[in-house]
C-alpha cells in the first residue's frame, strides 16, 4: 500500500476514525467481502448493509439498472437479519481491525426499537439509522419526510451506541428532518440516501425493475449530497455530517468536505472498482498535501466561509 502523504483521520461525533473515508451501506455486503482489496482498518469505517431484525428477502428481480452516469436500483434491503449478521458476519468483521457501523432499518417505529434492542449488547461502534424506508405506520410514506417519524424512529433505537441518522434527500424538509433527528439524539447524519427513479423498458412496455421505482446513485446525484450537506451544515453547523452520493474520485470527496461533512462514504463507484475507497482516499490525501493541508478539519465546511 502506498503511504499517503497526510493523515485523513477525522471525528465524527465521539468516534476518531483512522480514515475520512467509509464504505456507503448497501454496496459492501454484510460483512469482510472488501478485505480482499484493501485492509479494512485503514477506513474511517466499513457501514454494512441494512439490517432488519428478521431476515428479509428483498425485492424481486431485475433489480439494477445502469444508467449513463450511475445506476438504478430496487435491491430492496435483502438481508439475514440482525442476529444471523451478528453470530456470522461481525466477528469476521472485528478479526480485521475494521471500525463497524451497523445499519438499521424498519417499517414501523416497533422494529426499529427491537433492531436497537437486538444491538445493544454487540461489538460495534455505531448504529446508522436508516430512516429512508416505508413507515407502515403513516401509509407507507418514508420516515424521513416526515421530521415526527423520523424523530420517533431515531429515539427508539436507544442510546446503547452512537446513532447516525441516514436522510432522504426526496423532501423539502431536508433541514427539518435534519433537526428532529438531531432532537432525537442523532451523533451525526449521513446525507444522503439515493434519489428516487423509474425506468420503462419500452420492448415491454413494462417497469424495467422488479419491485418498480428505485433508487438513483452514481456521479449523477453527486450535485445533490453536496446541496444536502451544505443546507444541512449551514442550518445545524455543530452537528456532524457524513456525505454520501457519487463520490468516485478524491475532488469529490474533498468538495463534500468543504461542503461541511466531517467524512465521506464511496458506494456505487465499489461496484466496478472494489479498490475504490482506498484509492479516493489516497487522492484526497494527495489533494490536501498539494495545497497544504494537513487535516481534514482544516477544510470541514470551508465553502461557508468560516
Amino acid at each position: 500500500m502506498k503511504k499517503d502523504p497526510v493523515s485523513t483521520a477525522t471525528t465524527v461525533g465521539s468516534l476518531r476514525l483512522a480514515g475520512a473515508v467509509m464504505t456507503a451501506s448497501g454496496t459492501a455486503g454484510h460483512g469482510d467481502e472488501l478485505e480482499a482489496y484493501g485492509p479494512l482498518n485503514e477506513l474511517g469505517a466499513v457501514v454494512v448493509k441494512s439490517l432488519s431484525p428478521e431476515p428479509w428477502a428483498g425485492n424481486p428481480a431485475p433489480r439494477l439498472k445502469p444508467l449513463a452516469d450511475g445506476m438504478l436500483n430496487s435491491v430492496g434491503l435483502q438481508g439475514p437479519g440482525i442476529p444471523e449478521w451478528i453470530a456470522r458476519d461481525l466477528p469476521d468483521l472485528r478479526s480485521r481491525g475494521a471500525t463497524v457501523v451497523a445499519s438499521i432499518w424498519g417499517r414501523t417505529v416497533e422494529e426499529y426499537a427491537v433492531a436497537g434492542a437486538m444491538l445493544a449488547e454487540a461489538d460495534i461502534d455505531a448504529i446508522e439509522v436508516n430512516v429512508s424506508c416505508p413507515n407502515l405506520e403513516d401509509r407507507s410514506t418514508m420516515f424521513a419526510h416526515s421530521p415526527e417519524a423520523t424523530f420517533a424512529a431515531v429515539s427508539a433505537v436507544g442510546t446503547a451506541h452512537p446513532r447516525w441518522a441516514k436522510l432522504s434527500p426526496n423532501t423539502s424538509l431536508l433541514v427539518d428532518v435534519a433537526q428532529r433527528a438531531a432532537d432525537a439524539g442523532a451523533t451525526a447524519l449521513t446525507l444522503t440516501n439515493t434519489v428516487l427513479g423509474m425506468a420503462i423498458d419500452i420492448e415491454t412496455r413494462r417497469l424495467s425493475l422488479g419491485g418498480g421505482g428505485g433508487g438513483i446513485s452514481g456521479p449523477a446525484m453527486h450535485p445533490v449530497a453536496v446541496r444536502s450537506v451544505f443546507e444541512v451544515h449551514k442550518a445545524l453547523p455543530t452537528m456532524p455530517l457524513i456525505g454520501v452520493g457519487g463520490v468516485i474520485n478524491g475532488v469529490d470527496g474533498i468538495e463534500l468536505l468543504m461542503a461541511g461533512a466531517s467524512a465521506i462514504q464511496v458506494g456505487t463507484a465499489s461496484f466496478a472498482e472494489p479498490r475504490a475507497p482506498w484509492r479516493i482516499q489516497h487522492e484526497m490525501s494527495v489533494w490536501m498535501a498539494k495545497h497544504g493541508v494537513s487535516s481534514v478539519e482544516e477544510i470541514i465546511g470551508a465553502a461557508h466561509g468560516t
